[in-house]
C-alpha cells in the first residue's frame, strides 16, 4: 500500500467558508458514521484509505496500558487520553501519576514546552518553571505508557520504541478492537508511535470503546463521563461535547475527529488540509442525521464551536461576524435524506 493518504481527488467537500456572501475556502475530506453493529451507514469520501490517525489513537492507547498493568482510574485515567490544555489540574493529575510509581517529570519523553492555559502559563513562569514535559498535551499519555512500563519491569527509557512491549500491546489492542494491524506506523508530535488505519477501522474501534467492549474500556468511558475536563480542558469543543451531549469526543491533529455514542453509533472525519476548523461541526452533523443524537442539540453546539468568520469590530469594539464556516453539500445532503 502507498505511505501515502487520499488525495483531493477521492475527497468530498465538508465545509466551506463564506465570508460576506462569498465563498473563499472548502475544506475537503472524508468521514464515516457506522452503526452500533459496526456496519457504514454514512461514507462519504475516501473511507478505506489509510490516514495517521494521531491522537484519536489515545483510548486506545489508554487501554493498552491498562492492560499492561497500568492502574488508571477517575482523572488518571481521562488524562491518559487527553489532548489536554495544561491547565494546572491537567499538570496535578500527571504529577500525581508519575509520582504513584515513584518517577517525576524527567521520565517524560515528550517536548518540553510552556503551558497552552493562560492562568497556568503565568503561575509556572513565575513559579520558576516555564517550560516542562508535564505540559505537553500528550503527557497523560506518556506517564501511562510509563506506568505500565514500571507494572511489567520493562525498561523505561525505550518505552517510546515500536519494539517495546508497552508498544506492542498498543498495537495489539489496536488489532483486537478495529479488525486488523495498522497499515503504517510512524512517529506523532510528542514521540510515541502513530498508527495508519482507515477511518471505517477508526470509527469501529472508537465505537466498541464507546459500548464499553471491556472492563478497561468500561472504566475509561466512565471516567472520560464523569471528569470531561481532563479530555481537552474548560470551554473546549471536545470537553463541551461530551459535558452537553454526553458521548464521547476526541481530535486529532491535522484534521482528524472522532465522536461515538454510548450505544456505539460512531463518526471519524480527516480533513485533508489538516484543518481542525470544520471537525467537530461535521461530526456532529452526522450523529445528528441519523438521531445518534439529538438532531437541533448537534447543530446549536456544532454552530457554537465552530470559530466564526471575522472581519473588522462592531459598535461594541468587538470582533464583527461576517460570515461562517458552513457545512458542505456532500454532509447537508446526509442531513435532507437521515442517511
Amino acid at each position: 500500500m502507498a505511505l501515502h493518504t487520499f488525495t483531493s481527488q477521492d475527497a468530498v467537500e465538508l465545509a466551506v467558508v463564506e465570508r460576506s456572501g462569498f465563498i473563499e475556502s472548502r475544506h475537503v475530506g472524508a468521514a464515516v458514521l457506522l452503526d452500533p453493529q459496526g456496519a457504514p451507514v454514512v461514507a462519504l469520501g475516501a473511507t478505506d484509505q489509510p490516514v495517521f490517525v494521531r491522537s484519536t489513537l489515545k483510548p486506545l492507547q489508554a487501554i493498552a496500558s491498562m492492560r499492561a498493568g497500568a492502574e488508571l482510574d477517575g482523572p488518571a485515567a481521562v488524562l491518559a487520553t487527553a489532548s489536554h490544555r495544561s491547565e494546572q489540574r491537567h499538570i496535578d493529575v500527571v504529577t500525581d501519576m508519575l509520582a504513584s510509581v515513584g518517577l517525576d517529570e524527567t521520565a517524560l519523553q515528550c517536548p518540553s514546552v510552556i503551558p497552552s492555559d493562560r492562568s497556568a502559563r503565568e503561575a509556572r513562569t513565575a513559579a520558576g518553571h516555564p517550560r516542562s514535559p508535564l505540559h505537553f498535551n500528550c503527557s497523560g499519555k506518556h506517564a501511562a505508557f510509563l506506568l505500565a512500563a514500571v507494572a511489567g519491569g520493562h525498561d523505561l527509557r525505550t518505552y517510546l520504541d515500536p519494539a517495546h512491549p508497552v508498544q506492542q500491546e498498543v498495537e495489539a489492542v489496536v488489532r483486537a478492537y478495529t479488525g486488523g494491524p495498522p497499515l503504517a506506523i510512524g512517529t506523532d508530535g510528542c514521540g510515541a508511535p502513530v498508527h495508519a488505519l482507515t477511518l471505517r477501522a477508526l470509527a469501529a474501534g472508537i465505537g466498541r470503546v464507546a459500548q464499553r467492549a471491556d472492563a478497561e474500556a468500561e472504566s475509561l468511558m466512565d471516567a472520560v463521563l464523569e471528569h470531561p475536563w481532563g479530555i481537552e480542558g474548560a470551554g473546549r469543543p471536545n470537553t463541551t461535547v461530551i459535558e452537553e451531549l454526553g458521548i464521547f469526543a476526541k481530535f486529532g491533529a491535522e484534521g482528524v475527529m472522532v465522536m461515538a455514542t454510548p450505544d456505539g453509533w460512531s463518526v471519524a472525519v480527516k480533513c485533508l488540509d489538516g484543518s481542525s476548523r470544520p471537525t467537530t461541526r461535521v461530526a456532529l452533523a452526522l450523529l445528528g442525521a441519523v438521531g445518534a443524537v439529538d438532531a437541533q442539540a448537534a447543530e446549536d453546539l456544532g454552530r457554537r464551536l465552530t470559530t466564526p468568520v471575522t472581519g473588522g469590530i462592531d459598535n461594541g469594539g468587538d470582533p464583527q461576524t461576517v460570515g461562517a464556516v458552513r457545512l458542505g453539500e456532500a454532509v447537508t445532503e446526509v442531513q435532507r435524506s437521515g442517511a
